[in-house]
């Protein structure tokens, strides 16, 4: 325990000097004062002191000895509060954040059919479920076609999913905007918003369901070494027909992610699920927190209090 205003803790000598009195007066005679009063037919008239001249008992001497002290014992308690008592808070374990780019294909061909949807819808579906179970991430969304263009920034609220759903949709966007795929493209413009970001993870998900126009020749290993080097892991999702295309694969297995290629909405959830499992929250110490500590003495400083008043009423000794 440490103390804002430890020179206050001086104050404390008043207290004890009040409870040394209570509990050695006894010793020194010459220091009791007899309570007497001319009154009466005998001269004199006990009064109810705890220190005069009555018969005393060894119990009922002590029992009045400690109720005695409870006011002093109160204020020591006053004093500590005034020297700002603190203490540190035990270290407690922080999730790490990990940041999640979602890089969305928006290309005509998303609107395929797929499952009791399109590929647009599974897919978005998914995503919403993905970013419900990850909570305390951050998430942010990118999508492409022929452009690519920052739709969410990283946030940490997945209402910002759930309310673009109707706005993205490949059939509602502007002709020429979707009519290629260029995955190249949609991975830098993530790459762009993860750099940013000095602490967490970083991740990309990819989501497409072509083969991509920009990529090949050695221009998916220039991207996928400078994501590397960022520290940005990629995760792929083909959700067209047939296997990964192999540029996006390399991609993947450069960075350290994976590739899946799921045949229906059912595969296509197990895949978040997996990537889910994959990218474990890690947890982190933080360091120990001076905090105030006043509860135990305040609590300590009105119970003594309450038991003085106590026993001014019912437990303190009365000579008549």
């Amino acid at each position: 325990m440490i103390f804002g205003n430890w020179y206050a803790l001086l104050a404390l000598f008043i207290p004890a000097l009040i409870l040394t009195w209570i509990w050695l007066r006894d010793r020194f005679p010459e220091l009791a004062t007899e309570s007497r009063l001319s009154f009466g037919r005998d001269g004199r008239i006990a009064l109810p002191q705890d220190h005069g001249d009555y018969r005393k008992s060894r119990w009922s001497d002590f029992f009045i000895k400690c109720f005695l002290s409870g006011a002093p014992l109160a204020m020591a308690m006053g004093v500590i509060l005034l020297a700002e008592p603190r203490h540190l808070a035990v270290p407690e374990a922080e999730r790490e954040l990990t940041n999640i780019e979602f890089c969305l294909d928006l290309s005509g061909s998303m609107t395929s059919r797929f499952g009791e949807g399109t590929r647009y819808d599974a897919a978005m579906a998914s995503i919403n479920g993905f970013v419900d179970q990850r909570e305390g991430d951050a998430f942010g969304l990118t999508v492409f076609g022929t452009n690519a263009q920052h739709w969410i920034p990283l946030t940490t609220d997945p209402s910002a999913f759930r309310c673009s759903v109707p706005f993205l949709n490949p059939r509602r966007l502007p002709q020429g905007y979707g009519g290629g795929t260029m995955i190249g493209l949609g991975l830098k413009k993530s790459q762009e918003v993860l750099v940013t970001r000095e602490t967490g993870d970083r991740m990309i998900v990819l989501v497409s369901d072509g083969v991509s126009g920009d990529l090949g020749g050695g221009q998916e290993e220039e991207i996928a070494r400078q994501l590397r080097d960022d520290r940005i892991v990629v995760y792929s999702i083909h959700i067209g027909n047939g296997d990964t295309p192999p540029e996006v694969a390399a991609i993947t297995n450069i960075t350290g992610g994976k590739s899946f290629a799921p045949s229906d909405t059912v595969a296509l959830e197990s895949v978040f699920q997996k990537i889910d499992s994959m990218e474990v929250a890690e947890m982190k110490r933080t360091y120990a927190e001076v905090i105030d500590w006043f509860r135990p003495f305040a609590i300590a400083g009105l119970s003594l209090i309450g038991m003085s008043l106590i026993s001014l009423v019912v437990m303190r000794y009365t000579p008549w």
